[in-house]
Formats: structure tokens, sequence, C-alpha cells
């Protein structure tokens, strides 16, 4: 036993060693983490396809607004609904590289910190418009293959989801107007919260989606 003991109490150091090792270790990391400097500002991509979408937005919703310029059955009308199809489209395939690019990289906290309240109610608008970005495409999408049209995508031509129904493709055709009218309603507050935060907050909420230095 006297043998042992020796050996065992030197078991024993070496744990308690590594154990204290271990603490200053976790310590330095916390000491470093947080000497790290907080981004203020998205990541130059995540911002350029933040206003990317938004011009995209813009003209999709114009070229459907307006489609009615040139008369049914003529080349402009036909071009502005090839293009309204196409630009939909590209919404709804950046908006799964946003999504990609955003659970990759750090987002900037809002400075000085907002309620909780609104911060749930935040994160709940931005949910909301996902959602709105890969629907109102995904239900056009829906509505050509009904159809039987084409599909079209920067010169491709993507594949038909649904059987050719007309009754079907009119009901989808319905619900994507619908839609696409209180998409209004969700870009007008996105919009109209930024500014609040902006003018009323007086918060770092815009300026984080601002193209511009640190």
């Amino acid at each position: 036993m006297r043998k042992n003991a020796p050996h065992s109490q030197i078991i024993h150091t070496r744990v308690d060693t590594l154990h204290t090792l271990g603490r200053y270790l976790a310590s330095l990391l916390e000491i470093l983490m947080a000497t790290l400097p907080t981004p203020t500002r998205y990541p130059k991509t995540l911002i350029a396809l933040h206003w990317l979408t938004l011009l995209l937005i813009v003209a999709v919703y114009v070229l459907i607004e307006f489609r009615d310029i040139y008369p049914k059955g003529t080349p402009g009308r036909d071009a502005m609904k090839y293009w309204h199809f196409v630009l939909g489209l590209t919404i709804f395939a950046l908006t799964f590289v946003r999504l990609v690019a955003r659970a990759r990289v750090t987002m900037p906290m809002i400075s000085p910190p907002p309620p909780g309240w609104m911060d749930t109610l935040g994160r709940a608008a931005h949910f909301v418009l996902y959602a709105f970005l890969i629907g109102m495409p995904f239900l056009g999408w829906l509505t050509l293959s009904a159809k039987g049209a084409v599909i079209p995508f920067w010169g491709l031509e993507l594949p038909s989801l649904l059987e050719v129904d007309k009754a079907v493709a009119k009901q989808l055709e319905e619900i994507h107007a619908t839609v696409g009218t209180v998409g209004y309603a969700l870009i007008g507050l996105h919009a109209s919260a930024a500014l609040l935060h902006h003018f009323m907050m007086r918060d770092n909420t815009l300026r984080r989606m601002l193209p511009g230095r640190e």
C-alpha cells in the first residue's frame, strides 16, 4: 500500500492540474471572445442580396401591374409576363441563398437593444417575409404548371409540378394575386419598421443593412 500511495497521489495531482488548466483555458477563451469586435453591419454579401431582392421585387410588381399597357396577345405583354415569371423565380432562388448565408455568419446586434417583445415581433415579421418570398414564386410555378405553360428560368425550362388542370390553375392564380396584394402591406410594414427604428428609436437597425464602410 505504501508503494501505491505515491502513485495514486501523482495521478490525483495530475487530474487536479488538468482540471485547473481546463478552467484557465475556458476563462481565457471567454476573455478572447469578449474582446473580439462585434459586427455592426451585415456581411457585404447579405447586404447585396437584400437590396438586389428589393430591386427584383419592385421589378416583378411593376411588370405585372403595368402589363395592361400592351393588349393581350401582343409581344410586349408576353415579354412583361415572361420577365415577371423569370424574376419571380430568381427571387425564389435568391431567398434560399440568403437563408443559407444567414445561417453561416454572425448577425450584428441591434444597439441599443430593443425590448424583448419588439425583438420577438421582429423575428416573426422576418419569418413571414421569408415565407412570402418563397411562397409567392412557388405559387406562380404551380399556376403555370396547372396551366400547362412553360416555366421559364433564364433560358431554362423548369419541370412542371402539377398535372394540367384549368380549374386548379384559376384557383392558384387567384391565391397568387391575393397574396401579392398582401405583399404590399408586408413590404410597407417592413420599411416602416426600419424607419421607425432609425428615426424614432435611434438604434442601428437600418444602418446594419446599409451599404458602406464600418
